[in-house]
C-alpha cells in the first residue's frame, strides 16, 4: 500500500539528526547548532553587516539574512541544523510599535506600553512578510540533511520589552504591571500570543521544519506568576502550532526556570525542552520527564576559553544526557568574542572526531 504524502514527508523528516531527536530518538553522536550562530562572531557576518548598516537593515533585507543563515553551515559542517536569521522584536514591530537598535545600548520600543496603551499602536502585520521571504530562500537553498528551525519570542519575554521600551535587569517594570493590573497585562499577552502563533504558523508555511520559542527572561518570575504568564502561553501556542502543522517539532526554552523546568516540561506540551548553562545537566536528566528531548547546555563562556575546561565541559553534558534524545547546543548565544577554533574543537569532540 503506497504511504500519504504526510507520511512520506515525515519519514523524510526522520532522515535528519535534529529532527529524528526532536521527534524522541536517540542518535549518537548527538546532532548539534549553537543559539546565535549565525552573527557577530563570524568575521563573514560582520563584513555583510560593514556592507548594509545597520542590523535591522540586515533583518529586513531578505537576501542578506538568507545568506547570514547559511554562513554558519558553510564554515562549519558539522551543524545539523540552521536557525533563521532574525529578532524576537519583530513581533512588537508588527503590533506598530516603533524599533530601533541604539549602538552599544541595544534595542528601544516607542511608544512603551508602561504609559501608552495597545489601542494607541497601529498594527503593520505586513513587517513580517520579508522574514517570511527570508525562510523561503534559506530551505530552497539548505542541504537536504540539514533542519531550518524557526522561532519567536515567547509572550512574557516580548511584554517585558514592550511596556519597558528597552531591556533591563529584572523586568521590574512589567512585573509590576502583571502584579497592579493583570487583566491588562493579559490583554497584552494575549495580542503577543496571537502574532506569535501566526507569525511561527508563517515561518512553517515558507519552510520552517521545526519553531523555538525563546523566553529569555522566564528566570525572573515567581511560581504563581511562571505558571501564568510563561506555561499557559506557551501551552496555547505549543497545542496551536501542533494541531496547524501536525509533523512541526516545537522547542521550547526558559532561560533561567531552574527548578521550574519540570514543571515547563510537563505542563507546556513541548516536543523538546531548552536548558541553560546555569542547569546542572545530572540533574536535569534526572527530573525531567523520561525520554523528552533535552537540548543544551554547554556555557558560551567554556566555549569562549577553549582548551581543557571546554572539553570537559563538553564531556560532562554527554554524558549527562547519554541515556535520552539530546541536541548538543548552547545554554544561552554564542558571544561575539568566540574563537573560531574553539567552535572547531567543540564540534570534533560532539562528533566524536576529537
Amino acid at each position: 500500500m503506497a504511504s500519504s504524502p504526510s507520511e512520506t514527508s515525515e519519514v523524510g523528516s526522520l532522515q535528519k539528526p535534529m529532527l529524528a531527536v526532536l521527534s524522541g530518538e536517540r542518535r549518537d553522536p548527538p546532532p548539534v547548532w549553537m543559539m546565535r550562530q549565525a552573527g557577530r562572531y563570524l568575521p563573514e557576518y560582520r563584513e555583510l553587516r560593514a556592507d548594509r548598516g545597520s542590523f535591522l537593515n540586515l533583518v529586513y533585507d531578505s537576501e542578506a539574512a538568507a545568506k547570514i543563515t547559511l554562513q554558519p553551515l558553510h564554515r562549519f559542517p558539522e551543524l545539523d541544523a540552521a536557525i533563521l536569521f532574525s529578532d524576537i522584536l519583530i513581533v512588537p514591530f508588527a503590533l506598530g510599535q516603533n524599533l530601533t537598535f541604539v549602538t552599544g545600548e541595544g534595542p528601544r520600543l516607542t511608544p512603551p506600553l508602561a504609559n501608552a496603551s495597545l489601542e494607541d499602536l497601529q498594527p503593520a502585520l505586513q513587517r513580517l512578510d520579508p522574514i517570511y521571504e527570508t525562510v523561503r530562500r534559506v530551505k530552497a537553498a539548505l542541504d537536504p540533511s540539514k533542519t531550518l528551525i524557526g522561532f519567536a519570542g515567547a509572550p512574557w519575554t516580548v511584554a517585558t520589552y514592550m511596556v519597558a521600551g528597552q531591556g533591563s535587569r529584572d523586568q521590574s517594570e512589567t512585573r509590576r504591571l502583571a502584579y497592579a493590573d493583570p487583566a491588562r497585562f493579559a490583554a497584552i499577552i494575549e495580542s503577543i500570543e496571537m502574532t506569535t502563533l501566526d507569525y511561527l504558523s508563517g515561518q512553517i508555511a515558507a519552510g520552517a521544519e521545526a519553531v523555538q520559542l525563546f523566553d529569555s527572561w522566564a528566570g525572573s518570575l515567581a511560581p504563581a506568576e511562571f505558571e501564568r504568564w510563561v506555561i499557559a502561553p506557551t501551552a496555547r501556542i505549543a497545542a496551536a502550532i501542533k494541531q496547524r502543522h501536525p509533523h512541526v517539532r516545537f522547542i521550547g526554552f526558559p532561560k533561567g526556570a531552574g527548578g521550574k523546568l519540570g514543571a515547563y516540561a510537563r505542563e507546556t506540551g513541548i516536543d523538546a525542552i531548552g536548558v541553560d548553562e546555569t542547569v546542572d545537566p545530572v540533574w536535569a536528566d534526572r527530573e525531567l520527564p523520561s525520554g523528552l528531548p533535552v537540548q543544551g547546555n554547554l556555557d558560551p563562556l567554556a566555549l569562549l576559553s577553549g582548551g581543557e575546561s571546554l572539553a570537559d565541559s563538553v564531556q560532562r553534558i554527554l554524558d549527562a544526557f547519554a541515556g535520552r534524545p539530546h541536541i548538543f547546543n548552547l545554554g544561552h548565544g554564542i558571544l561575539q568574542e568566540t574563537p573560531i577554533a574553539h567552535v572547531e574543537q567543540m564540534l570534533a569532540q560532539v562528533k566524536q572526531r576529537a
